[in-house]
């Protein structure tokens, strides 16, 4: 029986590829071809390249034939670099592992840092292409790649910012995610390449990092094939028991049906499992529960789910952050704008408009929160536009409640609910369809 993998999920490659049709020069990297092509010649083959992907429709391994057509055709294409990441995708989606290795080691080679581009699935992808054909030398290989997984999660850390508006908790934790992933693979990749005992070794280090169902099973495999059934049984149990939403319902039927084979041959049948089981749970529960408290310790943020379960920081380092329960009671106005947001600097004037229609009203609260990547542009706008409310930084709220356009303004009625989103706005009605949704949120109180 195998440990089984997650696969990753992958965008579909049409669309990349016919946005690299429409723009020549955008994919080009350092390993595209030294020939070059005339004029006349990248017409042509960009003409050809259009029309053979426009008569494929969205059949992947229609694709993957036109463009290996292509490419044999035209050899020293200086599309290469993107229509090898198209096929890779294609290969992905077919589930072809051949392709997958034969592109994904060619994308590879050109894609080096963890930040830009898919580099961290693509190798999650290469090694389990590997990992699958269970043969000694590919395994090896994939080793070499896991460490590279490895490597690229570090430098991740060490050198990125929280990106997609993570907080700095969250990234944490994704990224001891991805480390635990990689250690899993490593395991597995060590295991098939023979040597099962320092794959066992290597599945527990995965644990240890992230406590997963994948790296309880990759354990758990590892200790059965050494003989060590009875540690590999309380792996099992973990990995069946562990709350993990990358383990699906067929992956915890596998671990019930091994860890009870496994059991029954050590004590005659399944009796006094249960009690295995339920210790496992404890188990898994208690270490998930630590590490919970310990990056809300970190990390206010971190496990909030409702609005007012939000802290946040003040973009004035001198200021108090803001702890978002202690307006319930009040209806809050919510403005997410960022410094690149031209819309959102005709919108200020308004919104100080309201704003002061409603400072006698102690029960209306108005809240600026800036949702910009690169924090460190904001103090300085702030002082240069010369607005009177500096307002916060948006730590996360604006991921957890999908705040996808800017400016947004939401209205908090005082029992802490949203009772409107306005997402853009119209310049010559803003200030009275704001004021009506302000009153609406304001009847939650009464």
């Amino acid at each position: 029986m195998d440990p089984g993998h997650t696969k990753m999920n992958w965008l579909r490659a049409l669309p990349f590829l016919l946005a690299v049709i429409a723009l020549p020069g955008r994919a080009q990297t350092a390993a595209a071809s030294t020939a070059t092509l005339d004029p006349a010649g990248d017409v042509k083959e960009q003409y050809e390249l259009s029309q053979a992907v426009g008569e494929v429709g969205t059949s992947s391994i229609d694709l993957i034939r036109v463009l290996e057509r292509h490419l044999k055709k035209y050899p020293e294409s200086k599309q290469r670099a993107a229509v090898e990441k198209a096929l890779l995708k294609a290969a992905t989606e077919t589930d072809d592992n051949s392709r997958i290795v034969l592109y994904g080691e060619k994308v590879l080679q050109r894609e080096s840092p963890p930040d830009q581009g898919d580099v961290l699935q693509i190798l999650d992808r290469v090694i389990t292409a590997l990992v699958d054909k269970k043969d000694s030398l590919q395994s090896k290989r994939a080793i070499g790649y896991a460490k590279r997984y490895e490597d690229d999660v570090a430098v991740m850390r060490a050198k990125m910012e929280p990106p997609g508006h993570l907080t700095p908790g969250l990234w944490s934790e994704e990224l001891d995610k991805a480390m635990a992933r990689a250690l899993a693979l490593e395991a597995r990749a060590t295991g098939y390449a023979g040597d099962p005992g320092a794959a066992e070794k290597i599945a527990e280090k995965s644990w240890e990092a992230y406590p997963t169902g994948e790296g309880a099973r990759e354990t758990a495999f590892w200790l059965s094939s050494l003989g060590r059934n009875k540690e590999a049984i309380e792996l099992y149990a973990e990995a069946f028991t562990v709350e993990d939403k990358g383990t699906i319902e067929a992956d915890r039927a596998r671990d019930r049906a091994r860890l009870g084979e496994l059991y029954a041959a050590l004590n005659g049948s399944e009796k006094g499992l249960g009690d295995v089981i339920l210790g496992a749970y404890d188990r898994t529960a208690a270490l998930l529960s630590l590490r919970r408290a310990n990056l809300k310790a970190k990390d206010p943020n971190s496990q909030a789910t409702n609005i007012v379960d939000f802290t946040l920081p003040a973009v004035d380092k001198a200021a108090q952050p803001l702890v978002l329960s202690s307006l319930k009671g009040k209806t809050v106005v919510m403005d997410f704008w960022a410094t690149w947001c031209a819309p959102c600097r005709a919108q200020q004037p308004l919104i100080e408009k309201v704003e002061m229609h409603y400072e006698d009203a102690p029960d209306v609260v108005f809240v600026a929160v800036d949702a910009d990547d690169d924090l460190s542009l904001v103090a300085p706008f702030l002082k240069e536009q010369g607005w009177k409310n500096q307002g916060y930084f948006e730590a996360g709220l604006a991921r957890q409640f999908a705040i996808a356009n800017i400016p947004t303004v939401m209205v908090i009625d005082p029992n802490g609910r949203i009772s409107s989103r306005m997402i853009g706005f119209i310049p010559d009605r803003f200030e009275q369809m704001l004021t009506e949704r302000v009153e609406e949120a304001r009847q939650a109180a009464k």
